[in-house]
């Protein structure tokens, strides 16, 4: 078939997330009437239908993993002075070994990015703690430039599974009204870790020894890894085949019909008489797109614990061990594998093709730029005459970052999330939320990001008193947390089927960006010195901040011409004949 949803109005990103009439009954809905996306199946193994208890373990568990990444991919720069002092590496050849971090982070979590579709979420998890440690171990025992340059690498690695698989890992088990939220809660711990984690290495440094950095990170690292060994559930559901099982399909291409409650669906909801037989006989979409909403799957409904001959899936309570295994097959595995690893690394690569993704890496990307001149400038320019800053003192100069940070998830997060229901909740929508309904929030970021980049840069070179400057960087804090979430938050709102491939395509713009800057970070500031610098990285901040303007404008109709093309990129993902 050409094309997998036949109705010419399916756009993904528009769906209806309020009830509106007596005939959508058959919606799963909150107690506030908010309609569940996706819907829960029957099945026992649905992670949208864990205890909270669960729930909550499982976020922790995440969340450490990101902050705790987050951390030691930053705490080499208290290893500065002793790095220069002891070894004689400069530091030059130190945001060298930075630009390898960012590429480490980027480019493996492109490549580990098949393995969670394949294997489970277990596995990427597992090696980035184990990479993790091999960074720690290194960095502990480095005796020349190659050695910090490595183990760089490593460190850099093992954060390249929060860069995507953590995300993935809270919208697993968060409904999508919620996925600001769990983005909120994704990027304050990496904030979190950013932050503090080189604050708590300046102490190390001054309490022990810059070597310290590296064992402390690999004592925490080991502990990590065996609660994620022990205790990390596996979060892998193949929920677009349950859901086909449920509704009785007998291939994953039994379908000629949007699914209900899409926009442009509404003929599935009236009082035709064909139409109620179809809903109930379980036809529909070919796969469970989150925009999309299918009924609720009843006693009466195929059950695909019982009728296995269904699309040839049968979905059975697993064990504790099972839950904690380290590899969890897909259902469409061959053999090893290897084939279809390569297969998907190909079609994982075509997600460059989207503008969400693109707009969505730039926005993060460009937060990583930035965090490489204004902690740059810290480490060096403080610490120097005419400021001469203890490195306790330029420890303490995180927290107006982390504060910023906050309140920037806060906003762009559980409020953003608030936002979207209440725009979709007016008259004129009829429940209906567009992707972009997020963007409108992300302007005062337009404003409050670059204002931060220019108090905190012009400040510093024109030597202006320190309140002005330390509002610079919880401005920079807001922008921080608040252009991550949002952006992110955009991409699964345009695209929820294709969450973690999309996020590893913002992880490679960001982290290549993240690259460069730090790269050329030294080389601009001393030929333009801080002032101008920061003039200018200002402005290109706004530059892209204000890209936000046309996604708004234009978001839509973006989405509208990629629906066939994201549309077959679920179906060679997910075909069962691979």
């Amino acid at each position: 078939m050409d094309t997998i949803f036949l109705d010419p109005e399916y756009i993904p990103g528009t769906v209806q997330i309020i009830g509106q009439h007596d005939d959508d009954s058959m919606l799963i809905k909150d107690e506030k009437g908010t309609v569940l996306l996706p819907q829960p199946t029957s099945s026992p193994n649905d992670p949208l239908k864990w205890s909270w208890s669960r729930k909550l373990w499982h976020t922790l568990l995440v969340c450490f993993i990101t902050g705790f990444t987050a951390a030691t991919s930053n705490d080499s720069g208290a290893a500065s002075d002793g790095l220069l002092e002891e070894l004689g590496v400069g530091y030059d050849v130190q945001n060298t070994a930075a630009g390898v971090l960012f590429l480490g982070i980027g480019y493996w979590c492109l490549f580990i990015s098949p393995l969670g579709s394949l294997y489970g979420r277990r596995l990427p998890y597992l090696l980035g703690c184990i990479l993790g440690l091999i960074g720690a171990l290194w960095f502990g025992r480095i005796k020349n430039v190659g050695d910090l340059i490595c183990s760089q690498l490593f460190v850099g690695a093992s954060e390249a599974v929060a860069e995507a698989y953590s995300q993935v890992s809270l919208i697993d088990i968060f409904h999508d009204h919620q996925s600001g939220s769990a983005i909120g809660i994704y990027v304050f711990a990496t904030s979190i870790g950013t932050f503090l984690g080189p604050l708590i290495a300046g102490y190390i440094q001054i309490g022990q020894s810059w070597r310290w950095v590296g064992w402390w990170a690999l004592i925490i690292g080991g502990g990590m890894t065996l609660c994620f060994w022990f205790g990390f559930e596996e979060s892998y559901f193949p929920r677009n085949l349950v859901t086909a099982s449920e509704r009785g399909q007998t291939t994953l291409d039994d379908t000629n019909e949007a699914p209900l409650g899409a926009k442009g669906s509404e003929k599935l909801d009236s009082k035709d008489d064909s139409i109620p037989d179809r809903a109930s006989s379980g036809e529909g979409s070919l796969y469970e797109v989150r925009s999309a909403i299918h009924p609720a799957a009843t006693t009466e409904s195929t059950n695909v614990q019982t009728n296995p001959k269904v699309i040839g899936w049968r979905d059975t309570q697993r064990s504790f061990r099972q839950r904690i295994q380290i590899i969890t097959p897909a259902p469409n595995l061959k053999g090893w594998g290897i084939k279809q690893y390569f297969q998907r690394l190909w079609t994982t690569m075509k997600v460059f093709g989207y503008p969400a993704v693109i707009y969505s890496g730039l926005q993060w990307g460009a937060q990583d730029a930035w965090l490489s001149f204004y902690l740059t400038t810290q480490e060096d320019t403080y610490g120097e005459p005419p400021y001469n800053y203890s490195p306790t003192r330029i420890a303490v100069m995180k927290v107006p970052l982390i504060i910023g940070a906050s309140i920037g998830c806060f906003y762009g997060g559980y409020l953003s999330d608030k936002f979207v229901h209440w725009m979709a909740s007016r008259p004129a929508r009829n429940g209906i939320r567009e992707a972009e309904d997020r963007l409108w929030m992300m302007l005062l970021n337009c404003i409050i990001s670059p204002l931060g980049m220019y108090l905190f840069g012009i400040g510093t070179g024109e030597m202006w008193s320190w309140p002005v400057v330390y509002v610079g960087l919880g401005f920079i804090g807001f922008g921080w947390g608040c252009a991550g979430d949002m952006s992110m938050s955009y991409l699964v709102d345009a695209y929820p089927e294709m969450v973690l491939e999309g996020m590893v395509g913002v992880s490679v713009i960001n982290n290549s960006m993240g690259s460069i800057f730090t790269f050329v970070c030294d080389m601009w500031m001393d030929a333009q010195g801080i002032t101008d610098t920061y003039i200018t990285t200002g402005s290109i901040c706004a530059g892209i901040l204000f890209l936000t303007i046309p996604m708004i404008i234009f978001g839509k109709y973006f989405r509208k011409k990629t629906t066939k093309q994201y549309l077959a990129f679920l179906r060679e993902r997910d075909s069962l004949d691979e």
